[in-house]
Order: structure tokens, then sequence, then C-alpha cells
């Protein structure tokens, strides 16, 4: 159902075998509307069905019927309710005006068994129905939901925050190597161009150029080649070096590690043991209890038959077991002091009571073992991975220390190669050789240079525009956060807000209602937020009650506090509806529904009917009440009056 407010429209409601009404329809104004009659002419029963064409199950079928049913329509809607009999329950089915009734059912339908009334009648604690309607286990999910996100938030901004850190280091790092790099194409176009000049005059002996540059080309290829694995090998140590912190950590926190003092699986059976002797007591409890009973029965002299060999056994039995100071054992059946019986009793009373709180301490001894034994199944499984991690660590670090000496040896073999190929290319005449084999050499070197330094910016050039993308994100992730923070307040005030909100409106309209209807000496009634401490299990817990105060007027004018129990029923019926009128207002229920529906005010005098009615309507679209003739009489003419349910 829409939780918009429907329009000022006549509600029409047709009732077929609901309660005592065989068939009837009624059309309800907008206002309020006054059933009146006397007892026994299905007001009642008219309120009941127009509460279940609302969504409420707190209606009946006729005792006669098998199925009834009640049609609303509500500004050109049609709202149907159907109750059928299976047995001893009655199911209902239907389309109603409320998907879930419960709001309207605490704060809306103020019948006598209104819950929101009894409490207060009863003065049982108000915060409870107050804030039944609040999903509280709902929120808290939802906090620690907000809370989980907003840590990954937190790291996730603090990563950004490091790597907008590095971008400086960064950007010098790339203005150094560009630099650098600008140098060695510079030095290698220099030595290209001496080169040239040097083969121009070598061109006659071309088939040695020829071989000489076929030689050098061999010797790039193969320093080329150094140059890979001596990378590979600088990486490879880089790697061994963070496995080795990543061994040092793992063995350092093996070794703060507190090994348990207990095996898990050893006080599983010690539970057991536990559990096994709690069953035992159990039993031993249950059969004194039964014990205890029967003889506090047979003491009672309730369910006696035995005889007694004197002349008072035939007339009356229970005289011969508890008459005088002696008694026959109902046990045994010798005759013995009475009061030996009962201290026997009493005797086996003590004896349950012990075995109770041996019962009890031994469930506490199973709650603490049970707990123990997952905290150190816990601390094994923490050591059971950090155990793993450092033998895949060791293993990892062997293999990277094999593969290092791989790189080693066979980057000790490229020497050996490369000092064989200049060797070789040394042994080639070609005129300004010396001078032509230095500058191929510096080129040689100076190529491989160029490619490192531009890989390398390349790399730089790719991790700044990596950052600078992450970055452009930490806005949104910022204010994310905010709105994150700002959920989080909402939720842990959100029920607080709840409550205070209740006593603030339940105080104000209960003064406001207490002027109006002029009670003697009754000065003030209200609710006071309490924090209190409870036990919850094991540990204390902080948890609000809302007490009800009551102010009163002595005959000497001095004021005095009273307790609900010394209300009168009027002065408990009026508190007990505003209320439920708080709750009615605190929770927004005429969002939801736009009906009051009020019954069972006989307790109030008619006077104060009158106002209570007119104060209430100002708050619902459609007010209805069921009220005797002589109460209906203090209301206005205005009002619409309904003197006959057919």
């Amino acid at each position: 159902m829409s939780a918009e407010r429907v329009s000022e429209s006549r509600v029409r409601v047709d009732v077929r075998k609901i309660g005592g009404i065989d068939e009837a329809e009624v059309v309800l104004p907008p206002g309020v509307s006054v059933l009146t009659g006397r007892n026994a002419t299905n007001r009642t029963s008219f309120l009941s069905a127009l509460m279940a064409g609302l969504g409420s199950e707190r209606a009946s079928l006729k005792g006669d019927a098998e199925k009834g049913s009640v049609t609303l329509e509500i500004d050109g809607e049609t709202y149907t309710r159907t109750l059928t009999r299976h047995g001893d329950t009655v199911a209902f089915d239907g389309d109603p005006y409320l998907d879930d009734p419960e709001l309207a059912d605490l704060f809306a339908f103020l019948l006598e068994n209104n819950e929101a009334r009894r409490t207060v009648a009863r003065g049982d604690d108000l915060r409870e129905i107050i804030m039944r309607p609040i999903d509280t286990d709902r929120i808290d999910a939802e906090i620690e939901s907000c809370k989980r996100k907003r840590e990954e938030l937190d790291d996730e901004i603090e990563r950004l925050e490091r790597l907008e850190g590095e971008l400086p280091e960064l950007e010098e790092e790339r203005r150094e190597n560009r630099a650098e790099l600008e140098e060695a194409r510079e030095e290698l176009a220099t030595v290209r161009s001496e080169l040239e000049d040097l083969e121009m005059d070598v061109e006659r002996s071309r088939s040695r150029k020829r071989e000489l540059e076929e030689a050098f080309q061999r010797v790039r290829d193969a320093r080329s080649e150094l140059d890979d694995l001596e990378f590979d090998l600088e990486t490879e140590r880089s790697t061994l070096s963070e496995l080795e912190s990543e061994r040092d950590e793992l063995e350092e926190r093996l070794a703060d590690a507190e090994p348990p003092e207990k095996d898990p699986d050893r006080l599983a059976g010690r539970v057991q043991e536990l559990r096994d002797r709690k069953r035992a007591l159990d039993g031993t409890i249950n059969h004194l209890a039964n014990v205890v009973s029967f003889n506090e029965e047979m003491l009672e002299e309730e369910g006696l038959d035995l005889d007694r060999d004197d002349t008072a056994t035939a007339t009356n039995p229970i005289e011969a077991l508890t008459g005088g100071d002696e008694t026959t054992c109902w046990t045994c059946g010798s005759t013995v002091a009475t009061e030996q019986i009962e201290a026997t009793v009493e005797q086996l009373r003590d004896l349950r009571s012990e075995k109770l709180e041996e019962r009890n301490g031994v469930e506490s001894d199973i709650t603490e073992l049970t707990e123990r034994r997952s905290e150190l199944r816990t601390e094994r499984r923490k050591a059971e991975r950090a155990e793993e991690q450092l033998d895949d660590v060791e293993a990892e670090i062997e293999t990277t220390n094999e593969r290092i000496a791989d790189l080693e040896d066979r980057i000790e073999t490229k020497r050996a190669e490369i000092a064989d190929l200049e060797a070789e290319t040394e042994a080639i005449e070609v005129r300004d050789h010396d001078e032509v084999l230095e500058l191929h050499r510096e080129s040689n070197e100076l190529e491989l240079r160029v490619e490192r330094l531009e890989g390398d910016l390349e790399t730089i050039d790719g991790e700044i525009a990596d950052r600078e993308e992450a970055i452009e994100e930490r806005d949104g992730l910022e204010a994310e956060h905010e709105d994150l923070t700002e959920r989080l307040a909402d939720l842990r005030t959100h029920v607080e807000r709840i409550e205070k909100d209740a006593v603030t409106a339940f105080n104000e309209h209960m003064e406001t209602v207490l002027d109006i209807l002029e009670y003697d000496n009754l000065d003030r009634i209200w609710i006071q937020r309490r924090r209190e401490e409870v036990r919850e299990g094991r540990r204390k817990v902080t948890r609000t009650r809302f007490e009800l105060h009551i102010v009163r007027s002595a005959a000497d004018g001095s004021a005095y506090e009273d307790t609900i129990d010394h209300l009168s029923e009027s002065e408990r019926e009026v508190t007990g509806l505003v209320f439920a009128l708080a709750g009615y207002l605190v929770h927004d229920v005429h969002e939801v529904v736009p009906f009051v529906v009020l019954d069972s005010l006989e307790a109030i005098d008619s006077d104060r009917i009158g106002r209570v009615v007119d104060y209430f309507r100002t708050h619902a679209e459609y007010l209805v009440a069921a009220l005797l003739p002589e109460d209906a009489e203090a209301l206005p003419d205005e009002y619409t009056y309904v003197t006959s349910i057919d």
C-alpha cells in the first residue's frame, strides 16, 4: 500500500459474517464517526471488521459461519479481506489495505485489548512497544556493513595518498632519465658520424669490412645477451631479498606466538564429560522435583488413600496420615513423626537446590571450555597457516637461489664468449682497425644504453600515468567516505532519536490532555528515559528503559510522586490512549493508514470522552469510536453518528 494519504472521500464498509454481524454496510465520511448504542449491538464487531479490511488479523468469524468477508471502498479503490474457518483456526486471505498491519495494530487500532493501552495499564516497559516496529538487527547489520566499507575506503584513500606522494620522485626520475637519454643519443650520433668517416676510408677493403661488421654484430649480440642476463640476475636477487625478509617476518611471528597451552581436541573430551554430567544432574533434579512435589502434595492432604488400623481411619483417611503428631509413611508403611517427614522433604529441597547450583556451575564450565576450545583452534589454525607460508617461502628461496646460481654461471660463460669474440674482431686487419674497433665498441655500448633508457622512460611514463589516473578517483572516494560517515552517524543515532521523539511526543501530548481533562489532583504524567546495565549471558550491556512518572497534589497543596497502580481506571485509560497516540505520531502511522479506531472508553466520564475524541480527531483523517448513548451525548452534533449496524 502506498504511503500517500488518501484524499478526503467517504469510505464504504461492507461486512459479512464477522463477529456478531450477519450482514452490514456502513458509510464513514472523513472526520469523526461515532458508533453509538448499548452493549451487544455489534459496535466492537464492526470495528474489528474495519480493522480486518485495513489489514489486521484481530477479528473473528461469526460463530455459525464457515466464511466471512469485509470489503472497503476508499478513494475509488476496493480492498477485500476474507476469513475462512479451518477446524479450530481461521485463515485470512484477500487484498487488504495494508500489507503489514503491525504499526496500525499497535498505535491506530485502539480497542480494549490494544497492546499499547494494556502495557500502560500493567505498568510494563513502554520502550519495547515504541521500538518494536524498528528493525534494530537490520540497523546493526547495516552499521557493520558501513564500517567495513569505510575501512576499505580508508585503505584505498591511504594507498592513493602514497601514490601521490611518490609522484614528485617519479617525475624527477623521469626528468633525469630524459636528460641522460638525450645525452646518450647525442653521443651515439657523434660516434656513428665518426664511424661513417672512417668507413669511407676503408671502402676498398669491403670484404674485410663486412667480416669486421659481422664480428662487431656478434659482439653486440653477445653484449645484449649479457646485459639481459645481468638484468635477470638483479631481478632474482631483489626477489630473493624480499623472500628472505618475508621468511624472517614469518619466523619472528611464529617465535612470538605463544604455543597453545592445551590441545583443543583434548578439551572436547572434557566438554563431553561435562555435558554427560549435566544430563545426569538434569535427571537427578527432575527426579528430586517429582519426589518433593509428590511429598508436598501428600503433606497437603491431597490424593491420599491409605488405611490406619484405628477407628478414625475408617471415617477419615486424611486424619489417619496427618492427624496428631504421627503419620503413616506412604513409602514404607511405618509410623513416623510428621516433623520427621517434613524435615526429610526439606532436605530433599535443599539437595535439589544444591544440584541446581552444581548444574549451573557445570553449564558455565561447558560454556567457558567451548569458547576456549574455539580460541585454541583459531590459534592453531593461524600457526599452521604461518608454517605453511614459511614452507612455501623457503621452497621459493631455494628455487630462487638455484636460478641465481644458474644465471651467474651463464654470465661467466657469456663474458668468456664476448672476450673470445672481441679477440676474433681484433685479429681482423683493416686500415684504422684499432680506431674503428674502439668506435664500434663505444657505439654498441651506447646503443644498449639508449635502449635501456628508452625502456626505463616508458616504464616511468606508465607508472606516472597510472598514478595520475588513480589519484583522479580520490575525490569520489573521499565523497563516498564522507557519505558513509554521515550514514553511520545517522544509523547510530536513529534508535536514540526515535526514543527521544517518542518520549517528547508523549510528554507534550500528555501535558496538553491533562490540561484539557482537568483531573483534580493529577498534576503531571511523563516518561523518563533511563539507561541501565543489564546482564546478557556472561556480559553486561546498557539498555534503555522508559519509566512512567506520576505527580499528584495532596490536600495541603504539596506535590508527591505516585505509581501507575494508584491511577484511577479513567486516568489509566487516558494515559494508555495518549501513549498510543505518541506512537502514532512518532512512527508517522498517518502516512500508512488514515484511521484511528477507539473502543472501550466506558471508564472515562462522558465529558472527558468528548474532549479526548476532539483532541484525537486532529491527528487522523478518519476517527471511528464506539460509545454508549449517554457518552455520545457529550459530543458535538457535527460528528457522524451511526446508531445501527446493518
